[in-house]
């Protein structure tokens, strides 16, 4: 599964890397998102994002955020990378995710609406626990709402 995984992150960020050699082409989207999260526990996640198209017909969006929650009588800020890969450009799109944190490794699939808002399920693989905090592993799933600030 994570040799799998590791494959499709390969793909497209090899993917983004061919795409922004040629600025031309590239016509990026970017802009904020909040969401929610639940993956033992719940989670506000609120990060900036920015989105391209490899071609006519899929998308790939590239975030960076923070995870805020209270867990065990605290609040605790987790910082959060993510890659999504939006299979098609019709009114539904599904998608391919992945997103780590220093702690954990989540891999989801979902689908979403114009790109702008996200529901995805997934697993959440843990790398190690964070220091006198729980384990993150399991079942995970979340909505998120993507808000464009800036089309090209």
């Amino acid at each position: 599964m994570k040799i799998i995984l590791g494959l499709i992150i390969i793909y497209c960020c090899w993917t983004g890397i061919l795409q922004a050699q040629n600025p031309q082409k590239l016509g990026w989207i970017w802009g904020p998102s909040v969401g929610w999260q639940y993956q033992s526990g719940n989670f506000l996640k609120a990060s900036g994002w920015g989105l391209f198209a490899p071609n006519n017909y899929q998308y790939i969006k590239l975030n960076a955020g923070a995870n805020f929650t209270w867990m065990q009588n605290k609040t605790t800020v987790i910082p959060e990378l993510g890659m999504t890969y939006y299979l098609s450009n019709r009114l539904i799109f599904p998608f391919v995710q992945a997103e780590a944190t220093p702690y954990t490794l989540t891999p989801k699939v979902g689908i979403s609406v114009l790109s702008i808002i996200d529901l995805g399920i997934g697993y959440g693989f843990d790398i190690r626990t964070k220091e006198n905090f729980k384990s993150l592993k399991g079942l995970t799933g979340s909505i998120a709402l993507n808000i464009p600030l800036k089309l090209y």
